[in-house]
Formats: C-alpha cells, sequence, structure tokens
C-alpha cells in the first residue's frame, strides 16, 4: 500500500531554526513524519493519491512547545486547595479540556510541571484525550514551610499522598527517598522550588528553598534513573544561584537574578524559563490572593529589567508560561514577552519550538520543520515576524496539525 501522503503548498515556512524565512515553500508528511520543507521550486510533485492542501500565503512554523504549565488546576487557589471544591473525577476532565484548549492554541508539546499524575500522559498518548505531548514533574519538591507547602493556616494540609501537588522533603536524604517515589510514580523531570514565590503561602521570592547540596543529590538521583533533569523553580537571587551550582537544568521565573547567576548559567548551559506571561494578570486578580497580587506589581519592573540583562548577556531561554497561574489556550502570548525583554521575534519562535525541545529533550523528533521530524505544525494568519503579538489570539491560528494529525482546521 502507498503511504498517506499530505502536501501543504502555497506558504511561508518559519522552520524553528533561526534560518531566515522560506516564502513559497512546501512542506510534505507522509505517515506523520516530514519527508520535505523548502522551496516549493525543489518539492516532490503531487502523486494522484496525495491530499494537497493550499494554505493561501500563511505562514507554516512548527509546533510549539510550553515548557512550564500546570494542567491540574486553573489558578493559584484551586493549587493551594488541591482542587477540594470538585470531585476527582470532574478534575480529570477539567483537567483535560484544558489541555485541548492548549493544543489548539497551537502548542503540541508541554512539560507539566507539577499538579497532574501520570495518568494524564498516558491518555494522551493512547488517544483518549486530545492535547499537548506531555513530560511531567507530577509534584513540586519542597521544604516543610516552602513553596509547595500548602499547610493551611488552622493546621490540616489539603494534600493528601494520592492526589497531591507536593512532595516535602527536608534533608539530602529525604530528597533522595523523594526523587526516587517521583520516579517510581512516572516523573519524567524533578521539579524543586529553590525559592519561596510571588503566591507561596509561608515564604516570599527571595527566600531561599531546597539547599545546593540536596539540588545536587536530586540531580545525581536523576541521572542514575535515565537521565531525569531537574527543572528548578527559583525566583530570587540567591536561590538561583544555589540550583545552577547543584545542577539543575532549568531554572523557572528566574526574576530577580543577579550577575554571578547569569555569569553561573552561562558557564553551566542552564536554561532560563522566564514565564513572564504571569504578569500579565490584571483580569485574573479575583483568582489571586491580596499578597500574590501586591507581591507581583511589587516586583514587575525588576522582573523585567533582570530578565532583559540575563537576555542580553545570552542566557539561553525556553518558552513557558505557568499556566494554570495564567491562562490555559492562550500560551503563545508568551513571545510577545519574551520579545519585550530582548529577543527579536525569531529568537522568541526558536525559543518555543526548537530550544524549548532541546530542554524537554525532545529536539530528536520535534521542534523544528524538517525532514524526519514529526510533522508538529502550526499555520497562522499573518506574520509572526512582523506581528508577534498575533499569535497570542487563538483565532489567527487556524490549522494544527500532531504528528500529522490534523487536530485543529478552521480555514475557511
Amino acid at each position: 500500500m502507498t503511504p498517506a501522503r499530505t502536501l501543504y503548498r502555497d506558504l511561508t515556512l518559519i522552520d524553528g531554526t533561526g534560518a531566515e524565512p522560506v516564502p513559497s515553500a512546501a512542506v510534505v508528511v507522509e505517515d506523520g513524519v516530514i519527508v520535505y520543507a523548502g522551496p516549493s521550486a525543489a518539492a516532490p510533485g503531487a502523486r494522484p493519491e496525495d491530499t494537497v492542501e493550499s494554505l493561501g500565503g500563511r505562514t507554516l512554523l512548527p509546533g510549539f512547545i510550553d515548557a512550564h504549565v500546570h494542567f491540574g488546576f486553573a489558578d493559584g487557589r484551586a493549587l493551594a486547595t488541591n482542587n477540594s471544591e470538585v470531585s476527582r473525577s470532574l478534575h480529570a476532565f477539567e483537567s483535560a479540556e484544558r489541555m485541548r484548549l492548549t493544543l489548539e492554541a497551537g502548542v503540541t508539546g508541554a512539560r507539566d510541571l507539577g499538579g497532574a499524575d501520570a495518568g494524564f500522559r498516558i491518555a494522551q498518548e493512547r488517544g483518549l484525550i486530545r492535547g499537548p505531548r506531555l513530560s511531567m514533574a507530577l509534584r513540586l519538591m519542597s521544604h516543610t514551610g516552602g513553596h509547595a507547602d500548602f499547610t493551611l493556616p488552622s493546621g490540616p494540609d489539603p494534600h493528601d499522598r494520592e492526589h497531591s501537588a507536593s512532595e516535602i522533603a527536608d534533608s539530602p536524604h529525604e530528597v533522595r527517598v523523594s526523587t526516587r517515589r517521583l520516579i517510581r510514580d512516572g516523573a519524567d523531570v524533578i521539579k524543586v522550588c529553590a525559592t519561596g514565590g510571588l503566591t507561596s503561602p509561608s515564604d516570599g521570592p527571595t527566600d531561599e528553598g531546597v539547599t545546593e547540596e540536596e539540588i545536587a543529590v536530586i540531580v545525581a538521583e536523576g541521572a542514575a534513573h535515565g537521565g531525569r533533569p531537574v527543572a528548578a523553580h527559583a525566583q530570587g537571587a540567591a536561590g538561583i544561584r544555589n540550583a545552577v551550582r547543584g545542577g539543575a537544568a532549568s531554572i523557572e521565573h528566574g526574576y530577580l537574578i543577579d550577575d554571578e547567576g547569569i555569569d553561573l548559567m552561562l558557564e553551566h548551559g542552564t536554561f532560563l524559563v522566564p514565564t513572564l506571561t504571569t504578569f500579565d494578570f490584571e483580569d485574573r486578580i479575583h483568582l489571586m490572593s491580596q499578597k500574590a497580587i501586591d507581591t507581583k506589581r511589587a516586583l514587575a519592573d525588576e522582573t523585567y529589567e533582570r530578565i532583559s540583562h540575563a537576555v542580553s548577556r545570552g542566557v539561553r531561554v525556553a518558552m513557558g508560561t505557568d499556566a494554570g497561574i495564567s491562562e490555559h489556550g492562550r500560551n503563545l502570548r508568551e513571545p510577545a514577552q519574551m520579545v519585550s525583554v530582548g529577543l527579536t521575534p525569531m529568537g522568541a519562535i526558536v525559543a518555543g519550538t526548537r530550544d524549548a525541545a532541546e530542554l524537554v529533550g525532545t529536539v530528536d523528533r520535534v521542534g523544528t520543520v524538517e525532514t524526519g521530524k514529526l510533522a508538529d505544525l502550526v499555520v497562522c494568519d499573518g506574520d509572526p515576524l512582523a506581528d508577534i503579538a498575533l499569535l497570542g489570539n487563538r483565532e489567527n491560528v487556524v490549522l494544527v496539525v500532531q504528528g500529522g494529525e490534523v487536530v485543529k482546521d478552521t480555514r475557511p
């Protein structure tokens, strides 16, 4: 039997490598894999049995990868209370709906950094739900009283062992055991809280959390079990330095990074995932505590200044939105945020495609539109290099293809 083949033509190609766009381009997909991407003049001719799709001059890009999401909740309050207002079955359906919205926004891969269990990854792989391919942390590892300790002021902890977004550990021995427990439960990446945070119940962004020594133990344990990397929630400068020296693969947020931290990140090749969309929150203040609102407003200017400085010095950036704190399904607002701190529009696209795939560990299969890669494709109206903000409007994302399968098509 002749393999199924689709020819996309009449398009401008931005392939995710950082190369110049290719006008009058074509992309050929066979059995879910890209077999040609480049100028139309050199493309294979269409066979009678092929499907030919004219894209009407639109722009075709790789599927985006959001390296920091939380599908298990819709806002910080739901995280803190462990979704106590909904049943576990309803929570599963709501999480699946958030995954669908994210996929249709143009995000074909994501790294869930706490709040959802491995069943969501398995369900997506089996085709039971539609959403991005997932790499998962399952739970956030934190000290007692740290960023992921959600014990209520009255004393109870709403996070039971079976359904929890938190993993509490307080010593090198305990973090080793916790890492093994997370790996047993299906974690692909280990999320650690190296500082408090803007939404922390008991500490703040400049408070240090999991220590450098403990992070090094976690990194070693992850390396010994299939090379699972560490993603470090780190907002204050001291915690950022601890995380990088301990061997974390990425700094999540990094809002108050200093020059010493930047030096360390450049030395170690550590990625920065700045999640700047979380500062676009004024329409979501009804979902936030007053403490979080006040802290975000107080730190916004310094955050943008420090992240801009890190970008100017060459720290590698991967796209992440912290969706769950920010809004699910509007993930591609983040490229415009990255441009605001100094990336070019092309650099922001690469940060959300090839570089995010490198961080997540999938760059051999996705992240660019190149021969041999899976056909994860996004087609948008307009030119995102001229107006990067257009990607943030889901209506401009008119076609999404995941592994060769059309999962959204709103073209007239």
